[in-house]
Parts: structure tokens; sequence; C-alpha cells
């Protein structure tokens, strides 16, 4: 009975007007770019190739499931231009959806030696949402809100981002969701009714961290994450990572939410207060395994057994380029 109700109250929330932060973030996000900045397309200049997949509050009813792939090199004169292509699916009880995105990016070189970059991004895709209605558990066999089947709608959009990076510092910011801005079209009507889950609201991300050297073997890099959708409290992210032996990244985050501009409805809302432990192994100076646990430090920790997510990163390095500094962002 209680994990009946559990699966109600989340299908509830998947088909009423959400405030909240509708997009999906990775704790790996520091790892692969491109999933919240169409500017870091062509960073790591060869190309590199990315798989996550998230399976957030295991063993709770209905709870997110995530994955993706991606890839994006640099390519014409002096490797000014990053291309990208991302693809991802995200499952959240009876609701799910299903993205492709491409990214471009045009690279600024601010130094004879190629060190330092500002890139300019744009990105463009098409996102399929679905709400499954066998999904759902209802008590009203009649109610006509609710479809009998798997329905979906297609809808495109755009983003753009800012990214610049040195050996040591990096600063980004994107805004994601761009057609929301102007168009109620990715509104799903089902007989007279608006989901409005389905209709995104823009996001802004900005990014910033570096790199410092405590000793031979060993490098800290702290970074920060601000994501803002304007409706919902403002998410912010604060990870510390040491690389051992240029091989071996541990670290962790803290992730928690602030009424940053003061939003009345917020006022004496209970912050959403998460931590993550990562690992980050070089199996080989090409491929990247990396692992991440995240617990939930708030009511709701109680009810799950924390989030789980892997990744793989593999780098194809390029014959006419060959990077003189290593790429720790």
């Amino acid at each position: 009975m209680k994990k009946g109700i559990i699966i109600i109250i989340l299908c509830a929330a998947g088909v009423l007007p959400s405030y909240g932060q509708q997009n999906v973030q990775f704790s790996q996000y520091i790892f692969n770019g491109l999933s919240v900045n169409p500017a870091y397309a062509g960073y790591k200049e060869d190309l590199y190739l990315n798989a996550i997949y998230r399976h957030q509050w295991a063993g709770f009813p209905g709870a997110p499931r995530t994955g993706g792939v991606s890839a994006d090199a640099a390519t014409g004169r002096d490797n000014k231009v990053g291309l990208g292509l991302q693809a991802m699916f995200d499952r959240l009880g009876p609701q799910e959806s299903l993205s492709l995105y491409g990214s471009y990016s045009y690279r600024i070189p601010l130094d004879a030696g190629n060190t330092r970059r500002l890139c300019l991004g744009i990105g463009a895709g098409v996102t399929q949402y679905a709400i499954d209605g066998t999904a759902l558990r209802y008590t009203d066999n009649d109610d006509m809100t609710i479809p009998l089947g798997k329905q979906s709608v297609w809808v495109p959009d755009a983003r753009f981002g800012v990214y610049y990076y040195s050996p040591n510092f990096y600063a980004g910011a994107s805004v994601m969701d761009l057609f929301s801005l102007y168009t109620d079209a990715s509104r799903y009507t089902w007989k007279g009714e608006n989901y409005a889950t389905i209709r995104k609201t823009q996001h802004l991300y900005v990014t910033t961290g570096g790199m410092f050297t405590l000793s031979e073997n060993l490098q800290l890099k702290p970074s920060l994450m601000v994501k803002e959708d304007f409706k919902g409290p403002t998410s912010i992210d604060l990870n510390a990572f040491l690389l051992i032996s240029q091989r071996l990244w541990i670290g962790g985050s803290y992730r928690t939410s602030i009424n940053l501009w003061g939003k009345e409805q917020f006022r004496d809302l209970e912050k959403v207060d998460a931590a993550s432990a990562m690992v980050e192994f070089y199996a080989t100076e090409k491929l990247r395994i990396g692992y991440a646990f995240d617990l939930t430090l708030n009511q709701l920790a109680s009810q799950q057994n924390g989030s789980h997510e892997v990744s793989l990163g593999f780098v194809i390095p390029s014959r006419k380029f060959i990077i003189r500094n290593p790429r720790y962002f």
C-alpha cells in the first residue's frame, strides 16, 4: 500500500505543473562539459567519446533513470571549430524523454601557444516527450484525462554558451531550452488537458574552476556550478578533486538549493541537499572509467538507497594535432 501511494504521488507530480528545475544534471558533468555548455565542444581537441548512466534514488518506485552518449572534437585551421553530438534519454515514472543535440563552437585563440581560448557555442536539437498511460495506477477507470497508451510529441529547441579556459582555470555560462522563451509548442495536450511537465523552462548554468599543484604527484581541482531556472530554487554545486599521479581522480561534491533571488514562494521551502563521492580512473592514457555515489541529505534519504552513476570516456587522438597541455577541465 505504501509503495502504491508513492507511485501515485510520483506519477501525479509528473503530470502536474512543476516549478522545480527540470533539466537532467549528472554528478560527473565535470568530466564532460558538453552536457551543460555547447561552447565546450572541441575542448579536448582530439575526438572524445563519452557514455554515462545514472540510476537515481535506488529502491524508490518510479525513480529517475538517465543515460546518454556524446562525441566532440576540434577541427578546421588551428582547431578553431568545435563540433559535438549528444543523445540522451530520461525516464521518471510514466514520463519519458529522448533527445538529440548538435553543438558548434568557435574557439578563439588568445595566445601564440594555444593554451588559452575563448569559445562561443550554439546548439540545436529535438526532444521527444512521452507519457505512458499504462504505467499509471488510478482508482477511477473512467478518468478521461489519463492516456490509455503511450502518447508523445517532438519539440525542437536550442542552446547557447560561452567558455573560457587556460591551463589552470576555466569559466563558462550557458542558457539551455531557449525556445521555451517564445513558444508553448512543447505543451502536450490530451483530451483538453494540458500537461505542463512537458513544457520546459529556460535554464542558466554558470561554471568555474581551477587547478592547483600541491606536489609533484598531487594536484587539487576545486570547481563551482550555479544552476538557475528563475522559477525554482537556485541550485549550487561545490566540488573538489585530487588528481594523483595523473591517473586517479578522487573527490566529491555538495549540492544545495538556496533562495538566491528572494522568491517569495520559496521563503520557507526546505533545502534539497545532497553529497556525492566520485572516483575517476584512467585505465590507459585514452580510457577513463568513472563512478559516483550520491546521498540525499534531506527527508527523502530514508526512502531510498542513494544514487549510482557510471561513466566512460575515450579519446581517439588526432594525427594532425598534438596537445601540448593536459586537458584538466
